[in-house]
């Protein structure tokens, strides 16, 4: 799978998804539905149990939208843009399979709300992150005014959003953006082997558990434990299940069915 400014490569079962856009990786409308469709065919392939989304180069991660393109917009297209930005990062918000971020250095505006959208952010240590539409006379619009809060704390996004001032990696770090913080070189691999270590574990299991953190997030506790609950009865009845407890009585390593 590789087109345009966005390669899918194989490692094992897990896929590394590089937005490759020179100069900066600027997300442009032909990016995002490309990175749409991609994510999109990863989905159904059996052959992926994770996904490590990246930009090309060690300098920019995605640097943000395509001015370009934003600054002769309207009303109506304007919206239009955001929605399928928001559809973008719903996709990826959504899989049932891991997928981490590889912040390999700028990160900013739609290029950080594609990193919100991802389950986990890993950032070389110079990697600089932010939101700094406000300095453009507009406002984040592919979700980062309800992810970046609901990841870092209102107080912390709110400061981030409303003075576009972004943060370095190991600040990011601090506040709970981003995982952890590798040298530049080592990033990738990192990110790999986070993948790799979701892979080897029960599929549906891993799907499940997704599910349960995100749809339970933000509902009453009471609400969100019978999510859990759901999920755990569901699961219990499973192939997956018997072989996973199976193994660990039998001193084995369990055999997952993956194509």
């Amino acid at each position: 799978m590789s087109d345009g400014h966005v390669r899918v490569e194989r490692d094992g079962f897990v896929a590394v998804v590089t937005i490759d856009r020179p100069k900066v990786n600027a997300l442009n409308a032909a990016v995002i539905a490309e990175l749409d469709a991609t994510f999109a065919a990863l989905e159904t392939d059996d052959a992926v149990g994770a996904v490590v989304l990246t930009g090309a180069g060690e300098k920019f991660f995605v640097a943000g939208a395509d001015i370009g393109e934003l600054a002769t917009q309207g009303v109506v297209d304007g919206k239009a843009t955001s929605l399928k930005g928001q559809a973008l990062n719903n996709r990826i918000a959504g899989s049932a399979k891991p997928i981490i971020a590889a912040v390999n250095g700028f990160a900013l505006g739609g290029g950080l709300e594609l990193a919100l959208a991802c389950d986990m952010r890993f950032a070389s240590s110079n990697a600089q992150l932010g939101l700094p539409e406000v300095s453009l006379g507009i406002i984040p619009g592919y979700g980062g005014t309800q992810r970046l809060p609901r990841l870092v704390g209102s107080g912390k996004a709110l400061e981030l959003i409303l003075t576009g001032n972004p943060v370095g990696a190991e600040e990011a770090h601090r506040i709970g953006l981003v995982n952890g913080v590798t040298e530049p070189g080592a990033l990738l691999e990192h990110c790999k082997e986070v993948a790799r270590a979701a892979v080897q574990r029960g599929p549906t299991a891993v799907a499940f558990a997704k599910q349960a953190v995100l749809r339970g997030a933000h509902l009453p506790m009471r609400d969100a434990l019978e999510v859990e609950a759901d999920l755990f009865g569901i699961i219990s009845s499973t192939d997956e299940m018997k072989e996973g407890m199976a193994a660990f009585l039998e001193k084995r390593k369990p055999s997952w069915l993956r194509k």
